[in-house]
Parts: C-alpha cells; sequence; structure tokens
C-alpha cells in the first residue's frame, strides 16, 4: 500500500478507535490513551505520503482542529476531562429542561426511556434495573455520554460547565454525591460508583460454531404466512389477553373451569402462528402428527410446563410463552389445548 492509502486508512483507524473507546471504559484502559497519540501518528503518516510524492486527487490533510474534535473520550481515571465545573442544584435546573421530558424528573424514566436512578439492591434478582446508580462502574461513562450524545435532539449541544452540573445531579438522584456537591476535574475521581467491582475480564477462550446443514427444509416448500409485526403486535396479544380473561370470568360463572377453544385460536393467531405454522426453531406444526405424537405423549402437564417456562430441545426452542410474557397462563395452556386439537 502507497503511503498515502496508509495515510487515508490510518485516519479512518484512529476515528473508529476512538468511538470505540468512548463506549467502553475497559477498551480505554486496556487500550490506553489513543485519542492523545491521535495527532502524533496522523503526522507520521501524512509526512511518509508528502515524501513519496503520490497524489490521487481526493482527500486532504486532516488538521489538528479535526483530531481535537474526535478527542473527546473521557477515561475512568479522569484523564481527558476539560476544565470546567458545576453544582447539583444547576445541574436539577438543567436537567429539568434537557433531561426531564424522557427520564423523568427525578430519573424514574418516562415510557421506554431508560431510567436513570435507583435499582441499588436488584443487580441479583431475575430482572435488575441497571441504571447509572447500581450498574454503571465508573463516572467517567456518564460525563462521556451526556457530552457526546444527549439531550437526544442535540447531542453535543452541552457546555463543559453544563455536563459537568448534569452529571452532579444525576449522581445525586442516585444519593453518590450531597446536595451542595460540586463537580470538577480535580474531584472527578474522588466519585465511587458502588458497581464498580462488578465487573472482569472474560478470559474464555473463543470457539467455533460450525453451521448446522442436515436435515434443512426444502426452501421450495417455505411460504410466508403473515408478517412477524402483523403477528405479535403488543395492542394485539393484549386484546387476546382480555378476551382470555373474560372466557374464564364467563366459564367459571357457568361452573366450568376450563378454558374454550375460541379462547384458545386467538392466543395461536397472535402469539403463536409465527413459529408453529412453519417450524420456525424447530416449533411443532399443528396437525403434523409425526411433530405432535412424541410430545403428547409426554403428557399434557409437560407440554404446559414447557409453553409456560421455556424448553431447550434437540431440534429446536421455546421460549417462555413464546416470548410475550405479559400473557397469563390461561391463555398459553389455551394455545397448547387448541394447537393438540388440530392433529388427527
Amino acid at each position: 500500500m502507497s503511503n498515502s492509502g496508509k495515510y487515508f486508512v490510518g485516519t479512518g483507524l484512529i476515528a473508529l478507535a476512538l468511538l470505540s473507546l468512548s463506549a467502553c471504559d475497559t477498551g480505554k484502559q486496556q487500550l490506553g490513551d489513543v485519542a492523545s497519540t491521535a495527532t502524533a501518528t496522523i503526522a507520521v503518516i501524512a509526512e511518509g505520503q508528502a515524501g513519496s510524492g503520490i497524489q490521487y486527487g481526493f482527500g486532504r490533510a486532516v488538521t489538528a482542529e479535526e483530531v481535537a474534535g474526535w478527542d473527546i473520550d473521557i477515561r475512568p481515571d479522569g484523564q481527558g476531562l476539560p476544565p470546567g465545573e458545576g453544582s447539583v442544584e444547576d445541574g436539577e435546573e438543567l436537567y429539568e429542561e434537557k433531561c426531564g421530558s424522557c427520564h423523568g424528573l427525578f430519573g424514574e424514566g418516562e415510557g421506554r426511556w431508560p431510567k436513570l436512578a435507583g435499582g441499588m439492591d436488584t443487580l441479583t434478582h431475575d430482572r435488575p434495573e441497571k441504571t447509572v446508580g447500581s450498574y454503571w462502574p465508573y463516572a467517567s461513562t456518564l460525563w462521556d455520554y451526556i457530552h457526546r450524545a444527549m439531550p437526544f435532539t442535540a447531542p453535543q449541544s452541552l457546555s463543559d460547565d453544563e455536563t459537568y452540573a448534569i452529571t452532579a445531579y444525576v449522581l445525586n438522584l442516585n444519593d453518590l454525591v450531597d446536595e451542595d456537591f460540586v463537580l470538577t476535574r480535580d474531584n472527578f475521581t474522588s466519585v465511587e460508583m458502588p458497581n464498580r467491582d462488578g465487573f472482569f475480564v472474560d478470559n474464555r477462550p473463543d470457539v467455533s460454531n460450525p453451521r448446522c446443514m442436515e436435515n434443512c427444509k426444502d426452501p421450495a416448500s417455505i411460504t410466508i404466512v403473515e408478517s412477524l409485526l402483523a403477528a405479535t403486535s403488543s395492542s394485539d396479544v393484549d386484546d387476546v389477553v382480555d378476551d382470555v380473561v373474560e372466557s374464564n370470568v364467563t366459564s367459571d360463572a357457568a361452573g366450568d373451569n376450563s378454558v374454550t377453544e375460541s379462547a384458545g385460536k386467538p392466543v395461536y393467531d397472535s402469539a403463536c402462528k409465527v413459529c408453529h405454522s412453519s417450524g420456525l426453531a424447530g416449533a411443532p406444526i399443528p396437525g403434523d402428527a409425526a411433530d405432535w405424537e412424541p410430545r403428547i405423549e409426554q403428557g399434557i402437564e409437560v407440554l404446559y410446563s414447557h409453553a409456560l417456562e421455556g424448553f431447550q430441545g434437540e431440534s429446536g426452542m421455546m421460549p417462555a410463552k413464546g416470548g410475550h410474557t405479559q400473557l397469563e397462563d390461561d391463555a398459553v395452556t389455551a394455545a397448547v389445548d387448541y394447537m393438540i386439537e388440530q392433529n388427527p
């Protein structure tokens, strides 16, 4: 490769490295301060290009100011932080103006936007709340992310002081600093996150995952029944849950504790059909006796258990409730009954 080519490739690799490091504090520690050496590296490459006398008629030498524009990552030890300061008091006002509409006034999260505060005692739960306070190991990730990508509608519009202030306020929401705290570059490393020791280097070796090329389905026999989006929209499934609950109430009033077939079919159509109508991921197809006979022989309670709790078999897997965890147990078992009834 010519020196000119190396110059352009080197510039691109440095940009990618900086982007990667911004998202991973561990990577920053392992690779070191790539950003601080970027200017020197580019200068060396550019010098080689100029000496070669080769010009391709495109591109130009990167300027020091452009390199500085990429050089915005912050390391866990505080390296890379600019001068500045911001108080919790100032951060509260800025947060309410620029962040609260998505993340909630107290970091509780609005709608599907991330929750920022709380969850300190949930990391050992099956469904932990991974907030800034409960999960993030370094405060540098918070400062870096706010500065780089927030607010969502105007990323990199915050000044350094504003970033310090909002960072201080989010730390205060997690009870990590006091209300009168003023965050600066000098005291930044004094903030210790609760989960700082909760991460480790995954030293498991890489393994190969060879393709399975046996018992493949004939492509000519595969047809699209309906789109995944149409079959599994959350509103449709929620409506089905309401129908099953209503069916159960009606049945109980009549002294019948079973769920009728009419309740099982809409559950199947809304939550199960995409996989079970095509055999996706090894799902047994209703009406295929060869698929269902060995399963039925295990007993209905085993089938219910696999559908409700999930199951990993030799030829495929079944996620718990088909991935629709909002479904009532009765709705899921009704769908199982419906599929069994389709077999001759």
